[in-house]
């Protein structure tokens, strides 16, 4: 046996069965209960219930009054109006194409001989058809009256001239004539207008007897011109009170004035107070120093020759040439028993282990390194060794000590062989004009090479230009060349354009410049190779008259002169000069004498 299953009852259960506690039951909730699941959309437009669609004719209407959601609100005027659609496809104006672009009307192309031709024919055709042509006046003569003197008729009325605006503006009457005239009718405007004068009392035509328009009431007030009431009125009491009282400010303000503020005799220093360094700190770091400096810069030294930073060196190895000098001069006779001395083997020059040996027998204990810069100094041929005119000029006297050398010129015995001479004759000079004693000529040594040999350009040069001057192509060069070799020059330059490509006339040419470069023609045009035809073309415009054969001999001699046969202005002009120079010589020219 099957029992149907019982669904519960819930036509009397609440909204709150099952989950809170119905305190009172009897009474019934209110409100509907609504599925879930239900959007704004479906709210909004609640689906077709199969009622027919309005007719167009309501639609208009509805569209007024109650459109759609999210649809435009149209009158109904204008609910089949064509101009709707279109609007919203409609561009209005016009596209245009424009005619000239920027670089083109900048910077034109070349116009051939026949197009300017053309335009030309164009602006006659023009000028010929318009009233007024371009750069003249209108001419109004042909709309006048056949027959009229244009030079002495005039039209209108002459007037006469009256009062000028400056007479009108500041007449020519006194004070008191122009307050008597401006008085008269004010008693009639008073009453009409109202208009009252500055200060005037206001008649208000009171019949009291008692009453008298000439009466003031209340005191005068003070007045001064400085205006020193006005600025009393506008002052308060207790501000002025306060600007004669000492003010007052607090502690913390005077602190911050006193470190914000310079005070008197006193070095500002904003960061005393929260600056935790000792006094003789100093901030940064140390940089360090270049190895070259201003001078080595200046004198373009390279690395190895900086004199920066060897002041020292200098300094000792100088100490012991002089030392060295006075070791020499109290324990020699001569120039040449002091060499000897030094050259113990004979060798004519002394090396770096006699010049050591020679130090330790003076006492002069020097370093390996010292003792290379002072060979270096005084090998002046650089061969290593130090010869007798160098051992002469820088580690000895040589004006305060006899050379010594005519011991070595003396004859020797057979059995001795004579000795090498130690310096060639034309090392050896006059020590004075008057005396025939000799000495070693001198040699100069500068540390600096680009103090000692420094010369100036022009000394050099000694202003001699050509094959047989001086060169200077291995100089360096300074700056930015003016004349720019490096870039074409452009057919067409631009106004802004301040660039000299190397076409631009000279110094010379600035100050006497020629004629033909007032009638925009330069030395370049004279220059250009041209054609036979051009040749003739520009003589014949000139004024010059000559046959065909006279022309082609001229022509052909020109041609021969240049290496490729070009014939330019110049050239051919340079031919008929020396024509006209040999016709004048020979006596042929009629302005020969």
């Amino acid at each position: 046996m099957t029992t149907a299953m019982k669904l519960p009852d819930i036509s009397q259960q609440t909204i709150y069965s099952g989950k809170y506690k119905d305190w009172s039951p009897d009474l019934r909730p209110a409100g509907k209960l609504t599925a879930t699941g239900d959007k704004v959309v479906t709210c909004l437009k609640p689906p077709s219930d199969g009622r027919p669609p309005s007719p167009e004719v309501i639609r208009k209407f509805r569209a007024t009054v109650r459109p759609d959601a999210g649809e435009m609100r149209v009158f109904y005027g204008r609910a089949k109006d064509p101009h709707r659609v279109w609007a919203t496809e409609m561009n209005h104006g016009i596209s245009t194409q424009p005619s000239f672009f920027a670089k083109e009307l900048v910077n034109p192309r070349p116009k051939s001989l026949f197009q300017q031709r053309m335009l030309d024919r164009k602006e006659g055709h023009y000028a010929s058809h318009i009233t007024a042509p371009l750069g003249r006046s209108h001419n109004q003569a042909t709309g006048l009256p056949p027959g009229l003197n244009k030079y002495e008729f005039t039209f209108g009325i002459p007037t006469e001239l009256d009062t000028g605006a400056g007479g009108l503006i500041n007449p020519n009457k006194t004070y008191e004539r122009v307050e008597e005239e401006s008085a008269v009718g004010h008693e009639l405007y008073r009453q009409t207008h109202l208009n009252f004068n500055v200060g005037e009392q206001l008649h208000r035509a009171y019949t009291s007897p008692n009453f008298k328009n000439t009466n003031k009431f209340g005191i005068p007030t003070p007045h001064d011109n400085t205006g020193k009431h006005l600025k009393k009125t506008l002052k308060w009491l207790h501000e002025a009170e306060q600007e004669r009282a000492t003010k007052i400010v607090s502690k913390r303000v005077d602190e911050f004035r006193e470190r914000s503020q310079e005070q008197l005799g006193q070095v500002h220093d904003p960061i005393k107070d929260t600056l935790r360094v000792p006094p003789d700190h100093t901030f940064g770091i140390l940089l360090k120093p270049d190895e070259y400096g201003a001078g080595d810069l200046l004198h373009m030294r390279g690395p190895g020759q900086y004199l920066r930073g060897n002041d020292r060196q200098r300094g000792v190895v100088s100490a012991i040439r002089q030392h060295l000098k006075k070791a020499n001069y109290h324990n020699f006779q001569d120039l040449s028993s002091a060499f000897r001395h030094y050259d113990k083997d004979g060798k004519g020059k002394i090396d770096m282990d006699d010049l050591r040996e020679a130090c330790i027998q003076f006492h002069l204990p020097v370093e390996p390194e010292l003792l290379c810069q002072l060979m270096d100094y005084c090998d002046l041929d650089r061969d290593g060794k130090i010869n007798y005119l160098e051992f002469a000029n820088f580690l000895n006297w040589k004006d305060k000590m006899p050379t010594g050398l005519d011991q070595q010129t003396s004859p020797k015995t057979p059995e001795v062989p004579v000795e090498k001479p130690i310096i060639k004759d034309e090392d050896l000079v006059v020590r004075t004009p008057q005396s025939a004693e000799t000495t070693p000529r001198r040699l100069q040594k500068q540390i600096d090479h680009a103090i000692g040999d420094h010369r100036t350009s022009a000394s050099m040069i000694n202003a001699v230009v050509g094959p047989t001057g001086f060169s200077t192509k291995d100089y360096r060069k300074y700056g930015v060349p003016t004349i720019r070799t490096d870039l074409p020059a452009p057919r067409i330059r631009r106004v802004d354009d301040r660039k000299n490509y190397g076409d631009e006339s000279d110094a010379f040419g600035l100050v006497n410049p020629s004629l033909f470069s007032q009638r925009g023609v330069y030395e370049k045009d004279f220059l250009l190779p041209r054609s036979r035809e051009e040749i003739r073309e520009i003589f014949t415009s000139c004024g010059i008259q000559m046959t065909g054969e006279t022309f082609l001999n001229f022509y052909d001699t020109a041609a021969q002169r240049h290496p490729k046969g070009f014939v330019s202005v110049e050239s051919f002009r340079s031919v008929m000069d020396e024509l006209q120079a040999t016709r004048v010589r020979s006596g042929q020219h009629p302005l020969a004498v």
